[in-house]
Formats: structure tokens, C-alpha cells, sequence
């Protein structure tokens, strides 16, 4: 039996024949509109709705027809316009084309603008050109796409559907755009580093991993873009940054994409109190560009970026939200003892720092809603923080946490090259039977040995920035196109 999307396909192939045997190309190369919709509106409304002939572009969302009359609505990336179309305007031929026009084509006409007695600001077409012919009819008009997994892998679909995707997309533009603004005005200067890279270095993370034929070579797709940075810091460049995608061979929930988009930046002559500065300024600052308002709706709470963010001991969260002080556990094996007292499941192979941090994103991390500092972690954690001064068992870092989410990681960054090399290779004596490796890179020490001045250092999660701004519990509500399970057709 034939299905009802094979019956319409049929019924648009059709028209595609009839179009064509009238001497129309249904796909011609261009069409030059003299104003996008909203600059048509705009220009209408400046002019107090005196109107000159002007020609829009877009694709038809409906399509009404009474008699000798009809009525379409078209889209393009800035909006949507009504159009009117009248047999006694066109003539005969022009308008019957009408009836092989289907709504997802696109169109462009010309004509003048006028407002309809309900007040709807209309183009009145005195001519029109086929521009695109679509052979699928379009998802249901007035339920739009609700199929969340065809949303994912059909974005075009999503994005035609339902204007709430389209928006959330065009604010993440913004986003980015805010955030080089701001980084520019402080003096940063924006860079490219590998993607490739012969070790996957700068983060804990699994990788993945492709082979370079030419140099017959095993390479790494980044997990982050630390360790160039700082080369370029001991090159010479005081404040660079990056946003780019990284790679990380790990699992898939609702926060977490095996490719991301981290911004890391390096400001050389400051420590994590400086890089703590910056997070809230540039949230304070990119809030305020894109949305004008530092205040956001999330789970039913208002929450403030406006600053000072609060400031917490790691230590000290720790114990307040589970009751383990970690400093009374100095090795994985009685922290994995004690945590599986409390009846967590716990993997053997971990070591200290990744237990911690497994209490923290246990524990801590989904009660802190407001802009949140933790600060000082212990070494273990973290093989490329200078320690801190007073406590050699702490590191100068911080993460920073907003709705339950951490959305910045930053450092003042190890430039002793001795201490460096050996935090990594007793990092990797830990990690022999981890599949989440840390390798050290030879080349990125004999930079340090070079001499790299105190140097701050900070990761941001662009995604995750954007679901916090958008108020998305997904993050693959703000990525394009997240990575989905390949399904046989």
C-alpha cells in the first residue's frame, strides 16, 4: 500500500513536470530581492506605510486560495510576510501556475506593501518567480516537529518547524559574537591551534584516534586546547584565546557531546583570582548584550550573574553536601572504601582526584543554582595548577557552577618545568590501566624549560553557556548537529 508521504511526493513530482512543460526552470540559478522582511516592514512602517515596489524571497509556510484570490505566507531568516496574489493583477496564466506552488517552495515576488483591514502588513504581487520546488511536504503545520530524536538528526527539519530552535540558534550566534567582543576589548588576541595532535594532552579525558597515512603516524583529535596556548604564552603572546571544537571519546547525556566548543584563554602576569574576574565580567557582559538582562528564569528560580559570584572552599562543599572530608583519606583506596560505605559504586581503577571529583559532581554540583566559585583543589586533581601558597596540598584552581552546571574551569597555571614533569609522570605511573590518560608531552616541557611567565589560564563551555542563557536542560538543544547513533534506514 502506498503510504501518504509516497502519495504526496508523487503529487509534487507531478507538479514539477507540469511547471517544467510550461517552459519554467523549477531551480534557477539566482534571485536578487531588493529587502529581506523585516527590512521590507521596517521600511513600510518608517514611511508611514507609503510604499515603493520592492521584491522578497522565501520559502511558502501556507498557502490559502479563495477563487480568484489567494493568500501565501512566506519566510526568510529574518521573518515572515503574507502575500496576495489576485488573478485580475497577474492574469490568467501567472495565476493558475498557483495551483502547482505547494507550500515548502520558495518563491520570490515582487510588488508593493499595503496593510490589510485586520492590520497585517502585506506585499500585494504584481509578479512572482519559482525558485526552489520542494518534493516533501513540509512537517505538520500546527503541531510543528515534537519528535525530539527526528528533531536531532533532521535540524533542517527542526529549524523550518519551530521558530523556538531557530531562536535559540540565532542567540547562540550572539553569544559567540559577545564573547570575542569582550575578550578583544580586554586586550586578548584570537587563535588556531592542531586539531591533530601527536599527544592527547591538557585535560583528563579519552580520546580519540586516527592514523595519518602520509606520516604513516597515529594522531589524537584534541581533548583541549591547553598546552598550545601556553607555548604561544611562551612565545611571546601575553593574552590568547580559542574557541574551537574539542574531542572526548566519553559517553552521551544531556550535558555532554563527544565534540564541544571550548573557549580557553591564557592572560600571562595573573593567577586564577584574575581569571575569576573575568568569568564574571564576561557573563555579566554576554547576558547582558544578548538577552539585556543579567537575571534568568531556570527551573522555577531567578538566578543572578551580576556580580560578585560567590566564593566557596572545595574542601569545605564537599563535606557540607556528603560528610566526607577527603583530606582524611590521603590515597584512592580509603576514599573508595569510605565512598562505597555510603553505597556508591565505584570504579577500581580510579584514582584520588577522580574520586573527588566524583563527589563533587555527586554532591556538590547539582545544589549550587546560584553563580558559584569552588576554589582550591587538591593536586591530584588537577597536574598542570601551580599549588597553593601556604597549603602544597591544595592547587590554585577553580570551577565555576551556575543552575547545577559547571560552566568554567581555570587554573593559575604550573610554569615550574621540573615540578611539571615530574606531576606527569607520576600521573601516568597512577593511570597505567586508565583508558582517561593525561600523556605528557615532551615538546610542551621543553616549552616550560624556555620559561613561561605566571600565567592564569581558563576553560569555558560555549554549549553549556548557551543552554544556561536559552533555559535548555539539553545540550543537544544547542548543538546543530549533536552526535546520534547511526540507524539502518
Amino acid at each position: 500500500m502506498t503510504s501518504r508521504l509516497e502519495r504526496l511526493t508523487e503529487q509534487r513530482l507531478a507538479s514539477l513536470e507540469r511547471i517544467r512543460a510550461r517552459g519554467i526552470d523549477p531551480y534557477p540559478r539566482s534571485y536578487h530581492p531588493s529587502h529581506t522582511v523585516r527590512e521590507a516592514i521596517t521600511t513600510f512602517e518608517q514611511q508611514r506605510e507609503s510604499s515603493a515596489d520592492m521584491s522578497l524571497a522565501g520559502r511558502i509556510m501556507s498557502k490559502r486560495s479563495m477563487g480568484r484570490m489567494s493568500f501565501l505566507d512566506i519566510r526568510d531568516s529574518s521573518g515572515k510576510i503574507q502575500l496576495s496574489l489576485r488573478y485580475d493583477l497577474l492574469g490568467r496564466e501567472r495565476y493558475e501556475l498557483l495551483q502547482d506552488i505547494d507550500i515548502g517552495d520558495f518563491i520570490g515576488a515582487a510588488g508593493k506593501l499595503f496593510r490589510t483591514k485586520s492590520g497585517e502588513v502585506t506585499l500585494e504581487v504584481s509578479d512572482f518567480a519559482m525558485l526552489c520546488k520542494s518534493l516533501r511536504p513540509l512537517p505538520e503545520k500546527w503541531h510543528g516537529l515534537a519528535d525530539v530524536e527526528k528533531r536531532y538528526r533532521q535540524r533542517y527539519l527542526d529549524l523550518i518547524a519551530n521558530e523556538g530552535s531557530r531562536n535559540t540558534f540565532a542567540l547562540r550566534c550572539k553569544v559567540i559574537t559577545a564573547i570575542r567582543s569582550f575578550l578583544n576589548e580586554q586586550g586578548f588576541m584570537e587563535v588556531d591551534t592542531p586539531v591533530l595532535q601527536p599527544h592527547a594532552g591538557g585535560a583528563l579525558a579519552r580520546p580519540f584516534v586516527t592514523h595519518h597515512h602520509a606520516l604513516d603516524q597515529d594522531l589524537y583529535l584534541r581533548i583541549a586546547l591547553e598546552l598550545h596556548l601556553k607555548r604561544l604564552v611562551v612565545g611571546g603572546f601575553d593574552r590568547v584565546y580559542e574557541m574551537g571544537r574539542v574531542f572526548r571519546n566519553e559517553g552521551i547525556s544531556v550535558r555532554h557531546n563527544p565534540e564541544f566548543t571550548l573557549l580557553e584563554c591564557y592572560q600571562a602576569y595573573s593567577d586564577y583570582n584574575d581569571m575569576m574576574r573575568l568569568v564574571e565580567e564576561m557573563f555579566v557582559h554576554v547576558a547582558s548584550e544578548v538577552l539585556g538582562t543579567t537575571k534568568l528564569a531556570r527551573d522555577g528560580a531567578t538566578i543572578d550573574l551580576a556580580l560578585p559570584w560567590q566564593r566557596l572552599q572545595l574542601r569545605e562543599a564537599v563535606k557540607t553536601h556528603c560528610g566526607i572530608d577527603f583530606e582524611d583519606y590521603p590515597d584512592a583506596a580509603s576514599l573508595r572504601t569510605r565512598m562505597v560505605e555510603m553505597g556508591m559504586e565505584v570504579e577500581p581503577s580510579k584514582g584520588r582526584g577522580r574520586l573527588i571529583d566524583e563527589l563533587l559532581s555527586t554532591f556538590v554540583e547539582p545544589n549550587i543554582m546560584q553563580p558559584t566559585f569552588l576554589l582550591d583543589y587538591p593536586v591530584d586533581m588537577s597536574p598542570l595548577a601551580k599549588r597553593k601558597q601556604g597549603d602544597e596540598r591544595f592547587v590554585e584552581r577553580f570551577e565555576g557552577f551556575v543552575a547545577g552546571m559547571e560552566v568554567a574551569n581555570a587554573f593559575t597555571e604550573l610554569n615550574d618545568p621540573l615540578e611539571q614533569r615530574e606531576r606527569f609522570l607520576r600521573q601516568q605511573k597512577e593511570r597505567v590501566a586508565d583508558e582517561e590518560e593525561e600523556i605528557a608531552d615532551e615538546d610542551f616541557l621543553q616549552a616550560l624549560e624556555y620559561g613561561m611567565p605566571p600565567t592564569g589560564g581558563l576553560g569555558m563551555g560555549i554549549d553549556r553557556m548557551v543552554m544556561l542563557l536559552t533555559n535548555q536542560q539539553s545540550i543537544r538543544e544547542v548543538v546543530l548537529f549533536p552526535q546520534l547513533k547511526t540507524r539502518s534506514e
